[in-house]
């Protein structure tokens, strides 16, 4: 289990798995494994998910459960525990948002792909820390959070756009009594430690299933019910779980969210045949990112006017904007509801993500590896003197 609650190596379990999901698909047996995927498992008529849905929106709501413990903690006790602190991360992300939409709508504008402007806007929290994590050692806990928090929120972003954007259906008392569900988990998990806790753990199980169903049945994406909870549970028995479900979701649900997300098959468009929607793609992740992230957060850092000794370095702030444009499985996502009904432009629009978030990884896993060979360098200078 220590292997497991390591950040390198759970990192190099899901970047293997996401490997092994982009050659199964293109493989022979490709057909056979994404008919597997997009099988429907449930109770037939009451409550049927294909098994991409149940990965992507079940089990990866147990990682961004786990991922908004950390942030609580970060919020209220750690680096971001006042709104100062907050607004650097805050709008970093609005620049890693608003820049590759920018960028998306120049080079768009007057087509048949101005549709997809959404889609490099997301930043897939999973792969950015997995190639913090490999590349990373030596960087200062302040890059990690404020990524952390960073990728959170674009990711948030990005599920209100599929909300607002994408959902035609959204039901209003199903996300209603969603968040009446999230104010009782909160409440609940303030009664662990009495006489009947063992009573009150298991309800907050049951609630927490509630939400995420509700959330689910509201037309929203399902991993929010994830983020609420996370948020709402008080904070050291949400520390006490999320110790828990460390191992599990290293070693179980992101090398499966992996393996599922990856299965893309490549689209064969010829070079010559691309249209606008795979270039704005290509540009808008790995450098609408990288632009957007790093100039928002050092403009920022002076507008704020952050003491010198508690600034993020401009280089530390590329090397976040580079992991903030591995965009994959939301922008995978926002690929297919901007051109369900235009087969052609979205596989290009996949295509696009695919070359970019692979950009935005190989360039950020170059940067990351100089800022933490500077670091440490630092570190040991410092240790000397």
């Amino acid at each position: 289990m220590s292997l497991l609650r390591s950040e390198r190596f759970p990192a190099l379990i899901l970047l293997a798995a996401a490997a092994a999901g982009l050659v199964l698909a293109n493989s022979p047996l490709g057909p056979a494994v994404l008919e597997v995927k997009h099988a429907y498992v449930g109770v037939p008529g009451v409550f049927e998910l294909s098994v991409e849905h149940w990965i992507a929106d079940g089990l990866l709501a147990v990682f961004f459960f786990v991922a908004s413990v950390e942030l609580q903690f970060e919020l209220t006790n750690g680096q971001l525990n006042s709104v100062r602190k907050g607004l650097r991360p805050a709008i970093g992300a609005a620049g890693g948002v608003l820049v590759p939409i920018a960028i998306f709508a120049a080079l768009t504008v007057g087509t048949d792909s101005a549709p997809g402007w959404p889609i490099p806007t997301a930043t897939d929290i999973a792969f950015a820390l997995g190639v913090l994590a490999v590349f990373g050692k030596g960087l200062p806990p302040a890059i990690r959070v404020f990524l952390l928090a960073l990728a959170i929120l674009d990711d948030i972003v990005g599920i209100l756009f599929i909300a607002v954007l994408f959902t035609t259906d959204l039901d209003l008392v199903a996300l209603v009594i969603a968040a009446v569900l999230v104010v009782v988990f909160g409440i609940l998990s303030r009664m662990l430690g009495g006489r009947h806790s063992m009573l009150v753990a298991v309800l907050l199980v049951l609630v927490a299933i509630a939400t995420w169903v509700f959330v689910l049945r509201s037309g929203v994406h399902a991993t929010i019910a994830g983020v609420a909870l996370g948020l709402a549970m008080r904070q050291q028995p949400a520390l006490r779980v999320r110790h828990v479900l460390e191992p599990w979701v290293n070693g179980l649900v992101l090398p499966v969210f992996a393996l599922s997300a990856a299965m893309v098959v490549i689209p064969a468009v010829g070079f010559a045949e691309l249209q606008p929607v795979f270039w704005a793609i290509l540009i808008g992740l790995p450098v609408g990112k990288l632009i957007g992230i790093a100039g928002a957060g050092w403009l920022a850092q002076r507008v704020m006017r952050v003491p010198a000794d508690h600034r993020l370095h401009l280089a530390d702030l590329l090397a976040a904007g580079a992991l903030g444009g591995i965009g994959f499985t939301v922008s995978l996502l926002l690929s297919e509801l901007a051109f369900a009904g235009q087969p052609t432009l979205r596989d290009e629009a996949v295509l696009g993500v695919l070359a970019g978030s692979a950009v935005s990884l190989v360039l950020a896993g170059v940067l990351v590896s100089l800022r933490a060979r500077h670091h440490r360098r630092v570190a040991r200078e410092g240790s000397a003197a």
